[in-house]
């Protein structure tokens, strides 16, 4: 069985300890942080809840629809920064940037087509809704028209097994998170063994907020190929920030004892093995790690030798 890694990674996205993209809340005056954080659970039911509907309308798995996204926004500025961004970087069409009353300002624009599946769906709203964050406004609706009598599904031959990996990528390089998400699933479907669609989906579902679904296709990739290093350093590094500590040492050191590691794998393991170490307060064991890190050739744990291990050296 041939898994198509060529060697095709989407990056090692989680290093040093750190969250991939998940950053540090805005300086948000309209939509703000607390309000995005309180809100998201909702924004979860709410797809479940609109592909239940749509299915009881006779919407059938993967039939390809575009659906209509609404934003709102106090500062034009932001909603014309927000329509610029969607309509460049998710080639989506934009209908409209207008104002809604005094204060308001709406975008209004269409999606290109995918393929509608609960996670699909979900993962497209949670997109739009962080998106939109992003740019201080807010996901206000969306929605799509059906023609149960006519509809299309996507190509999922086995020759599309590239064709949809790639695009992902492209998807991924543009922004558009949730684009890369809906075509490395399709790559799935075609072909459920392939280790580098499970990893590079995993990256962009923790960049959606999702770690527990994120970790699931982690298992999923280094069950498939255990030698997957960058793997096991986002899976050690998602874990870490999860305060599963000793999943995430497990992991660094499988990282550390693995042969096909390299330099520059042995370094982020040990600088992250160091940085758990600190998390659990052993700092003697944080600065063995960081040590052998610099060892390595990993100047950047100078910063925090100096920082906690002056007493221990």
């Amino acid at each position: 069985m041939t898994i198509h890694i060529k060697q095709r990674i989407l990056i090692a996205a989680i290093l040093f300890g750190m969250t991939v993209a998940n950053g540090s809340p805005n300086d948000n005056s309209f939509f703000t942080w607390n309000e995005f954080v309180e809100e998201f659970g909702a924004q979860l039911d709410g797809a479940q809840d609109v592909y239940l509907k749509m299915q009881k309308e006779g919407l059938k798995p993967n039939a390809l629809l575009k659906f209509d996204v609404h934003f709102l926004c106090d500062d034009k500025i932001n909603a014309d920064r927000l329509s610029t961004f969607i309509k460049d970087n998710y080639q989506y069409t934009i209908e409209s940037v207008r104002k809604e009353d005094d204060k308001i300002w709406a975008v209004n624009g269409i999606s290109y087509e995918f393929p509608v599946t609960s996670d699909n769906l979900m993962y497209w709203i949670l997109d739009m809704y962080k998106r939109g964050y992003g740019f201080d406004c807010k996901l206000d609706g969306y929605g799509a028209p059906m023609d149960v009598k006519n509809q299309k599904f996507p190509d999922l031959s086995v020759d599309k097994v590239d064709y949809y990996f790639d695009l992902g990528v492209d998807r991924y390089n543009t922004g558009d998170l949730s684009g890369a998400i809906i075509n490395w699933s399709n790559l799935i479907e075609i072909n459920d063994k392939d280790a580098s669609a499970y990893y590079s989906r995993a990256v962009v579902k923790d960049e959606l907020y999702t770690w527990k679904s994120a970790l699931r296709d982690y298992d999923k990739a280094i069950e498939l190929n255990p030698d997957f290093i960058s793997a096991l350093l986002n899976r050690g590094s998602l874990k870490d920030e999860n305060e599963d500590f000793d999943g995430a040492i497990a992991d660094y050191l499988s990282v550390i004892n693995n042969k096909k590691s390299d330099k520059g794998n042995l370094q982020k393991a040990y600088f992250n093995k160091g940085n758990t170490y600190l998390e659990l307060k052993q700092i003697k064991k944080a600065c063995g790690d960081w040590s052998k890190a610099r060892e390595l050739g990993a100047d950047y744990a100078q910063e925090r030798i100096s920082k906690y291990c002056t007493k221990n050296e």
